[in-house]
């Protein structure tokens, strides 16, 4: 390489940097701060009536959340369960869960969506550099988080937005009426209805396998039948919730075998009738020992002795199945006598 190769050493960057033409620092500082740019002002910062039309365009957006929320309200009461609707593209939907959909996403996404047109166009947009400092602040420096935490109020021009102040405010307080109208939903209240079956004085025990009435001659002893109430059809609406109360399973027991005085007064000739549902967590009892009179619930092996008031031998079920008192009428069909004194099922925290 000849000398005149070499670049001229005039046109090499000086030692210290020369930011007009480009040069850099070297030894001291390798990587100058570029500082932040140059604050321009938006429109809103120099014209009263475009900061309008943006504090009318955050009211808009705030009162069209409220109109949300009372339109899912609105939505939570008038439309059932069980409407159908046809909405394109998206097919058949349940015409309840697509007005709560969208009635509470608007009323979400026009809060968020009014936040943020608002910081973007009306609160100030100055960038501020602060050096870091210890996690344990002075007391000067929780005095000027104090001073800039209202100097930030007095430049979110909420004191003097009024429209945007008072329809923020009621958007926000509106909001949780949706969460108060979700939680109400949890269930129906539910009264006595856990207290309660369908079974009455007068009602005939019925063959849930044959749907016919049954006779004390159907009954042999050592053998298991499943009855249901008279009345009750599968076809039914609330067949399942129904059942799930009041299924019942009839076992036959020589009289002198029963050794729980009360079983053997509620019974008819050694027929006795039991809850199916196991007094753990509901499952049905299905499984049935002639030798022992033991009944098995074949979830967690709960095992409960029905020559003796169906008390619990064995597993974590913690009371005895109830027991529902029978008789036979002039027809000469088995019918109850009232309906079970205590709630069957896995029982609630009182047990009535």
């Amino acid at each position: 390489m000849s000398s005149q190769d070499i670049p001229e050493e005039k046109h090499l960057p000086s030692e210290q940097g020369d930011a007009h033409h480009g040069g850099v620092a070297v030894a001291d500082e390798p990587f100058a701060d570029p500082g932040l740019p140059v604050h321009r002002p938006r429109i809103q910062d120099i014209d009263e009536r475009a900061a309008k039309r943006s504090e009318r365009t955050v009211a808009f957006l705030f009162t069209l959340s409220m109109l949300a929320t009372i339109g899912f309200i609105a939505s939570f009461v008038t439309f059932p369960v069980d409407k159908i609707v046809y909405i394109f593209p998206i097919g058949k939907v349940s015409a309840l869960n697509f007005s709560l959909g969208m009635t509470l996403g608007t009323a979400l996404f026009c809060i968020g969506a009014g936040a943020v047109h608002w910081a973007r166009t009306l609160m100030s947009d100055v960038e501020v550099a602060a050096e870091r400092h210890e996690i344990a602040a002075p007391a000067e420096v929780k005095a000027q988080v104090m001073q800039d935490f209202g100097d930030g109020a007095r430049e979110s021009a909420i004191g003097r937005r009024p429209l945007i102040r008072n329809t923020m405010l009621g958007a926000l307080a509106m909001l949780p009426l949706s969460a108060v109208v979700i939680l109400r939903d949890l269930g129906p209240l539910p009264e006595d209805k856990l207290r309660k079956t369908i079974w009455a004085k007068g009602k005939l025990l019925v063959n849930q396998n044959t749907d016919e009435p049954l006779r004390p001659e159907d009954i042999a002893v050592g053998s298991l039948t499943f009855a249901m109430p008279e009345g009750l059809k599968e076809h039914d609406h609330d067949f399942q919730q129904q059942i799930a109360k009041a299924a019942l399973m009839i076992v036959r027991i020589k009289p002198e075998d029963i050794k729980d005085k009360q079983e053997l007064e509620w019974s008819h000739e050694g027929i006795v009738a039991y809850s199916k549902i196991c007094t753990h967590v509901g499952c049905p009892i299905s499984l049935y020992e002639q030798q022992t009179h033991h009944v098995l619930c074949p979830c967690h092996q709960s095992t409960f002795d029905l020559s003796d008031g169906a008390r619990v031998i064995f597993g974590p079920a913690g009371h005895a199945l109830p027991q529902l008192r029978i008789g036979v009428n002039d027809a000469g069909f088995l019918e109850a006598l009232g309906d079970f004194e205590e709630p069957v099922g896995p029982a609630f925290w009182e047990r009535g």
